[in-house]
């Protein structure tokens, strides 16, 4: 999968963090080095850091929310990407989801489904792509 990787002008402090969502880093070491321009973690990266599905792309924090239940996504077109299910009956959450995305099989307006693992609920399988 390609990669696209974005250079922002900084101010010229010498060195700086980037705290992630996960109260790590977002560049391995700890720490980016900033001479004239920031060393930017590719763009998809930053996309499926903890993104929640749903979350507007200029929301500043579209991660998850405390007090919130989620579901990661895995395989498909929304891999990585968690699903809020807060307030889902049992018979909802067992049943599993149709996301709409614009990046399946189908472009615009598809779906992709999603259904619990069994060895593992807090994880939902992609099952394939539908309109």
């Amino acid at each position: 999968m390609p990669s696209m990787t974005v250079t922002l002008a900084v101010a010229p402090e010498p060195r700086f963090s980037i705290p992630d969502r996960l109260g790590g880093c977002a560049r391995s070491g700890g720490q980016a080095v900033v001479s004239g321009r920031w060393n930017a973690v590719p763009m998809d990266e930053l996309m499926r850091q903890r993104r929640v599905y749903g979350a507007d792309h200029d929301d500043p924090d579209p991660g998850p929310k405390p007090g919130h239940d989620y579901r990661e996504l895995v395989g498909g077109p929304l891999d990585g990407l968690l699903l809020d299910v807060t307030g889902w009956t049992d018979a909802a959450l067992c049943e599993g989801a149709a996301l709409i995305t614009e990046i399946g099989a189908y472009g615009p307006g598809g779906r992709a489904e999603y259904r619990s693992r069994q060895a593992d609920p807090l994880k939902w399988d992609w099952c394939g792509d539908t309109r």
